[in-house]
């Protein structure tokens, strides 16, 4: 869009504020665990006593009387450092969200070397640089499972970051963060205010979700529409990555329109799975929108 958008923008600008998410910074250990439900004063107190009186540290006390276990203590560590983790049975989160359940794991290394590049590529190359589009030829080649966990690496970077689910036809961004997929990204391009259409995640600070909203009958022309790029350019002012999965590239032009909307894509392929003519058709269809082919990634899931 050329012109500003001034007061003419059918968005409200609460929609798309990021939630005030309580920091953790200077704080005890002792303190994040109570706040959070895993320990009482009575036992910090009581874990506080000993720390002092032998000379231990909280956690090292706090086990020591079997109020705590190191999943407490690395759980409080994390806040400590800014380093936001889930610990399994606590969260709605599917467990498809490895980097959220477990970033020391090899695949969550893997999504941080793809963090990295991507930073270098595109993100970091310019502020301009803020939408990006991560697309495959077929579904069942990883592409939602990537850009969920993705999005997670990158708020783990402190990075403000959004999620868009723009596959219209088949998506699934909401059940792995268990969210309300009842208004989203469908009801934002009929031009309808939904005052809680993105979401935050409140166990990964700095990640937000738009989830995909009803299904619409008419997918391919709700994202040509304009309101999509007044969506994107108002977003832009409020985060500094923006993700968007999107349907099967082979199977509809839906990526294409989105790739072309976010200026840049990211190929998802599947090993030993992924056909070549198809992934060369996508690639090709993509580049002729204008927008950057940032690069590709072969998953496993």
């Amino acid at each position: 869009m050329n012109a500003p958008l001034g007061n003419t923008s059918p968005f409200n600008e609460r929609v798309f504020e990021p939630a005030l998410v309580p920091r953790h910074d200077g704080k005890l250990i002792g303190t994040i665990l109570t706040e959070d439900g895993r320990l009482s004063l009575e036992d910090a107190d009581r874990v506080l006593r000993v720390a002092q009186e032998n000379g231990l540290r909280f956690g090292e006390a706090a086990k020591r009387l079997n109020i705590l276990s190191e999943d407490d203590i690395q759980f409080a560590l994390a806040r400590q450092f800014d380093y936001f983790r889930v610990t399994p049975g606590r969260s709605t989160l599917s467990g498809e969200l490895i980097a959220a359940y477990d970033p020391d794991s090899a695949a969550a290394e893997g999504l941080r070397a793809l963090r990295s590049q991507l930073m270098l590529r595109w993100f970091g190359a310019s502020a301009l640089h803020q939408t990006l589009a991560v697309v495959s030829a077929d579904r069942g080649e990883g592409r939602s499972w990537t850009a969920a966990n993705l999005a997670i690496v990158f708020s783990q970077l402190g990075e403000r970051t959004l999620l868009i689910d723009a596959d219209l036809r088949n998506p699934r961004q909401h059940s792995m963060f268990g969210i309300d997929n009842s208004v989203g990204l469908s009801t934002l391009l009929t031009g309808r205010r939904a005052e809680s259409c993105i979401q935050r995640i409140p166990q990964l600070r700095d990640l937000s979700i738009l989830p995909a909203g009803m299904l619409p009958p008419n997918p391919q022309e709700l994202l040509s529409r304009p309101f999509f790029d007044m969506f994107l350019s108002e977003i832009r002012k409020q985060y500094d990555v923006i993700l968007l999965d999107t349907p099967a590239a082979a199977v509809n032009a839906d990526a294409q329109t989105i790739a072309a909307r976010a200026g840049s894509a990211v190929l998802i392929t599947q090993k030993d799975i992924s056909r070549s003519t198809r992934i060369k058709r996508v690639l090709n269809d993509i580049r002729e929108t204008g927008a950057q082919v940032v690069g590709s990634v072969i998953s496993k899931h």
